[in-house]
């Protein structure tokens, strides 16, 4: 079994024709882009279609889309997080937060913003998500939290495990390339979910392919839970 997830709720890209190809959706909390009123929306679809809300949330940076690391101390990262997290948790079942953009990658390689979220997963009894052999799964097992090991089918990996910088050719991969990075990553048995981002280009295109290739693989999906 297999999760697909995708970062919706951010008031960019096409999230009607992505919810139908995913099992999860990261939902942004209104902070890094979107709004309460774009966030609410996307859980109340979400319920319709039994998909699956992790709470997304990011920077409070919408110029640059929460992509940009602002050098915040590690108690203002739980702060701002914490901000974002109870307030989707409030008006929504979530089963597990998944940081967005720079806030994710600080805390894959911060141990201390790490721990903070999975305290806060802790607390709310869910899941965090974040890359194997990184800082977020290492805190997830400190704080007795379920950690959810992703894998990105959209995007070029670097020969360390870490994402291929936007700004790099290629680094955003075609549907037909993210389906078999998905199915591969699907079949390694080192991941528990697969992501794609709904905001490039193609994203709907991106995850019919990858439902598609994992359906064709005789790989089941389905919904983080336990």
């Amino acid at each position: 079994m297999i999760n697909i997830n995708s970062d919706l709720g951010e008031a960019i890209g096409d999230d009607e024709a992505i919810l139908p190809h995913i099992d999860s959706a990261n939902v942004a909390c209104g902070v890094h882009a979107g709004s309460a009123t774009v966030s609410l929306a996307t859980v109340r679809r979400c319920r319709e279609l039994g998909v699956e809300v992790g709470a997304h949330p990011g920077y409070d940076d919408r110029d640059g889309f929460g992509r940009e690391e602002l050098g915040l101390a590690a108690a203002e990262i739980d702060g701002l997080l914490r901000f974002q997290v109870l307030g989707l948790a409030a008006v929504a079942e979530i089963g597990y937060i998944k940081l967005h953009g720079a806030a994710y990658h600080r805390a894959q390689a911060d141990p201390e913003v790490a721990d903070a979220v999975a305290r806060l997963a802790a607390e709310l009894e869910v899941g965090l998500m974040g890359q194997p052999g990184l800082e977020l799964v290492r805190a997830a097992a400190r704080a007795g939290v379920r950690p959810i090991r992703e894998g990105f089918a959209d995007r070029a990996y670097l020969a360390d495990g870490r994402l291929a910088p936007r700004t790099q050719p290629g680094s955003v991969l075609e549907p037909a390339a993210a389906a078999e990075q998905a199915l591969h990553l699907a079949r390694s048995g080192d991941f528990d979910s697969i992501c794609l981002h709904g905001d490039s280009p193609g994203a709907p295109a991106v995850a019919r392919a990858i439902r598609e290739a994992l359906r064709e693989g005789g790989i089941e999906s389905g919904p983080n839970r336990r």
